[in-house]
C-alpha cells in the first residue's frame, strides 16, 4: 500500500519555522557572551603558548564543527588540523605529539571515542581544552580549561537534532580564533599568504608590476608633440591616457580624455597645440612594488580610471587601468 502524499505546507508555516530556528540560535550565541571569563583567556593563552599544533576533535555533528574550527585556526596563524576520534584509536594517535594541544568538542562531555584518548593525552602531557554543554561531565573534569557552550534548547522542535548547540560551539571556536589572531598581531597580508589561490590572496598580495603594462604598450609622448599625434598615441594604446615624459622618461604630466574635452572647449587647434600646453601636471602615479589593492584604492579615492607607474627617480616604467585590475581579480 502506497503512502499518502504529504499534505501541502503553506509559506507561512515554513517561514515561522525558520524564524524560530534563527531566534533559538541567536539566543544561544548571545548567552555565550555572559559566560566569558578568565577561563576563555586561559584557553587563548594555551593556544598562543602551543609550540606544536592545535588538534581539534569531535564526533558526529560536533566533528563537523571541529573540522571548521581547525580550518579557521590554521588560516589565522595557529597551525591546526582535525583528528577524527574514532580513527585515533586505530593508529592516528601517532599524530599527537608532546608539543601539541587538543581542543575537544562534545556537547554531552561523555563522547566515548574522545574519552579513550584521555590516558594518552595524560602520558604525553598534552593540554586539553574542552567545549561542552555539561560542565560537570567526565571530559570537562579532565580538561585544563572547560568552556561552557550549553544551550537551553535545540532549535529542533523535538529538542534532539544538534542545531543551536552546534552553532554555539562554532561561535565559541570563532571567538577563540579571532582573539588569538589579534593577540598574535596577525595581519590581513598574513591571512592572504595562506590563501594565495583565492580572491583575497590576489587582492592583498599582487603587486602593481605583476599586472601593469610595459614597453611598447605604454602610451608616452614628448612635451612638444602636437595634440593630434598625442591623440593617436593615446587611442592606439587603449589606456585612456598618455604620459608626457622628458628625454630621460621622467613623467612631466598626463593627458586624459578630460584634458581633451577641455582643449576642445577652448577651441585649441589639435595640429598646433602641444602636449605641454594641454596636459595635466601632477599626474597620479604609483610605484611598481606597491600592492595592486593600493592602486585600486588610489583610483577610487581620486576618481580616475588609470595610473602611471614610476620608479624612484620618477621615470615611467608602466601603466595600468581599472580593467587591468579587474582582469587580475583585484577588484
Amino acid at each position: 500500500m502506497r503512502n499518502a502524499p504529504p499534505s501541502p505546507v503553506d509559506d507561512g508555516a515554513l517561514l515561522a519555522a525558520a524564524r524560530r530556528t534563527l531566534a533559538s540560535e541567536q539566543a544561544g550565541i548571545a548567552a555565550l557572551s555572559d559566560r566569558l571569563d578568565a577561563r576563555f583567556a586561559t584557553a587563548c593563552r594555551a593556544l598562543l603558548a602551543c609550540e606544536g599544533r592545535a588538534i581539534v576533535t569531535g564526533m558526529g555533528k560536533s566533528g563537523h564543527i571541529a573540522g571548521k574550527i581547525a580550518a579557521t585556526l590554521a588560516s589565522t596563524g595557529t597551525p591546526a588540523f582535525f583528528l577524527h576520534p574514532a580513527e585515533a584509536g586505530h593508529g592516528d594517535l601517532g599524530m599527537i605529539t608532546r608539543q601539541d594541544l587538543l581542543l575537544a568538542l562534545s556537547n554531552s562531555g561523555e563522547t566515548a571515542e574522545i574519552l579513550v584518548l584521555l590516558p594518552h593525552l595524560k602520558r604525553l602531557g598534552v593540554p586539553l581544552i574542552v567545549l561542552t554543554g555539561r560542565a560537570q561531565s567526565t571530559l570537562a573534569q579532565a580538561a585544563e580549561v572547560t568552556l561552557d557552550v550549553s544551550v537551553s534548547e535545540e532549535a529542533c522542535p523535538h529538542n534532539l537534532a544538534p542545531t543551536t548547540s552546534t552553532t554555539a560551539a562554532l561561535a565559541m571556536g570563532d571567538a577563540l580564533a579571532v582573539a588569538v589572531l589579534e593577540a598574535r598581531g596577525f595581519s590581513a597580508e598574513d591571512f592572504a599568504r595562506r590563501h594565495p589561490g583565492g580572491a583575497l590572496g590576489r587582492r592583498l598580495l599582487m603587486r602593481v608590476d605583476e599586472i601593469m603594462r610595459t614597453g611598447a604598450a605604454l602610451p608616452r609622448v614628448a612635451p612638444d608633440t602636437v595634440l593630434a599625434a598625442g591623440l593617436v598615441e593615446m587611442s592606439a594604446k587603449g589606456l585612456g591616457l598618455a604620459a608626457v615624459v622628458d628625454d630621460a622618461d621622467r613623467v612631466l604630466g598626463v593627458f586624459t580624455d578630460g584634458d581633451l574635452r577641455r582643449a576642445l572647449d577652448r577651441r585649441r587647434d589639435i595640429h598646433a597645440a602641444t602636449m605641454r600646453e594641454v596636459m595635466t601636471t601632477g599626474a597620479r602615479t604609483i610605484g611598481p612594488r606597491e600592492l595592486a589593492a593600493a592602486a585600486a584604492h588610489l583610483m577610487e579615492t581620486h576618481r580616475v580610471t588609470a595610473l602611471l607607474v614610476v620608479d624612484g627617480p620618477g621615470r615611467l616604467v608602466g601603466a595600468l587601468n581599472v580593467h587591468d585590475l579587474m582582469r587580475a581579480g583585484v577588484v
